[in-house]
């Protein structure tokens, strides 16, 4: 039966805003966190462990492996535990991930660490959209998905410049402490304010696949996957960007994450009213002007003012993409939304390790100036994919229409 069917109504009330979203923006907070603050501390890491710059970098691709492959796995084992002590099981794995890197004597047992909190990630914002979807009214869900992922973006806000101050100042261990104890409320707030939910029998494992192997489905995943790709190419290295060729002093750079996580949470917001309004038309316009924005960064990185205006627009149209190709996604796989929701994250998380190592790549062989148009090309593809998808689509409902 279908999973977003399997809360009980008489237990669960939907609301135009229910209270319990906010204990997954909580975990979302944490877990973006986690994910990000490296890029502004990667400088740090590679001196301390005495590697290069490049080598640092692939933290963020392993992490994204990590979510790529481990996310659909897990949720698949882990369909037949209740959904709010799931919840509460992925921080618990969380804050064990994050303490180990507290402790980590070299890069390879960092590496391990890394990967162990990988495994959260993509099945806490799978399990979590479904929930936050079936909290709320049928045309509210790319809104309710928006507050939840809302805890990512707020992320970057205040927990990666924060988490990059304390790095620079305290040492990049303090940066992982600070985001286990996040964790540890995250894990409180879950449990304490998460409804119970009743589930159905599991959907079985041959049903769940077949849901997720259509090739339309597979298509959104990669469309997903390109604009993520996009974003890690210059994201993950964009400090040295910043202080190398814009000229900005280290510590500035916390203050343009700041202004970057303002653009993420408005982008965020808008993007999910815009989804529930008029869906593909807003995934590919969004997709258009991060092509624009990212070929206008190829030109803007050499002026201080024209950069941080530039990452601001960037930051508010790669997050407003999100809740609506997450609600696409879903609503393509009936029959197993979680895993399709986990999976658009691992499709997500794979253009972001692929987006990390691309980047490394231009940097060694090309030049870091070079991030930017690169970045372009790739959310381009994806533009064009979904731009053929979309037409196929209205032809056929046209079709289907006489």
């Amino acid at each position: 039966m279908n999973l977003t069917r399997s809360m009980n109504r008489k237990q669960v009330r939907k609301e135009p805003f229910p209270v319990s979203i906010l204990s997954l923006t909580a975990g979302a907070f944490a877990i973006g966190m986690t994910e990000f603050v490296i890029m502004g501390i990667l400088p740090n890491v590679a001196d301390d462990l005495h590697v290069s710059i490049s080598t640092a970098g692939q933290l963020i691709t392993m992490y994204a492996l990590g979510v790529a492959v481990g996310a659909p796995i897990l949720t698949i084992l882990t369909q037949r535990i209740p959904q709010k002590k799931l919840l509460y099981l992925l921080m618990v794995l969380f804050i064990l991930g994050n303490g180990i890197s507290v402790f980590a004597p070299n890069y390879a047992v960092l590496m391990v660490a890394r990967m162990i909190t990988a495994l959260t990630h993509g099945t806490f914002f799978g399990v979590g959209a479904v929930i936050a979807s079936n909290l709320v009214p049928p045309n509210k869900r790319a809104g309710a998905v928006s507050i939840m992922m809302a805890g990512l973006t707020i992320a970057n806000i205040i927990g990666v410049p924060l988490g990059t101050f304390i790095g620079q100042n305290m040492g990049w261990r303090a940066s992982f402490a600070a985001i286990a104890i996040m964790g540890v409320v995250a894990l409180i707030g879950i449990i304490a304010f998460i409804p119970h939910m009743k589930q159905d029998k599991p959907v079985s494992l041959v049903q769940q696949i077949s849901a997720l192997i259509q090739p339309k489905l597979l298509l959104y995943l990669l469309i997903g996957a390109l604009g993520n790709a996009g974003l890690f190419t210059v994201f993950t290295y964009i400090t040295p960007l910043l202080v190398k060729v814009t000229g900005f002093a280290e510590y500035s750079v916390t203050w343009i994450l700041v202004l970057f996580g303002c653009g993420v949470t408005i982008g965020n917001i808008v993007g999910g009213k815009l989804a529930d309004w008029k869906l593909m038309p807003s995934i590919l316009g969004l997709y258009f002007a991060i092509c624009v924005i990212l070929t206008l960064f190829t030109f803007t990185v050499y002026s201080q003012l024209a950069a941080v205006l530039t990452i601001f627009l960037w930051g508010t149209a790669s997050f407003a993409v999100m809740p609506g190709l997450q609600v696409r996604i879903m609503s393509l796989a009936q029959a197993a939304p979680a895993l399709a929701s986990t999976s658009s994250h691992s499709a997500g998380n794979l253009g972001n390790a692929a987006g990390a190592f691309i980047g490394g790549w231009v940097i060694t062989h090309l030049s870091i100036t070079s991030l930017p148009w690169v970045g372009a090309l790739l959310v381009g593809l994806g533009l064009i994919l979904g731009t053929a998808c979309f037409i196929v689509e209205r032809k056929h409902s046209a079709l289907q229409a006489r």
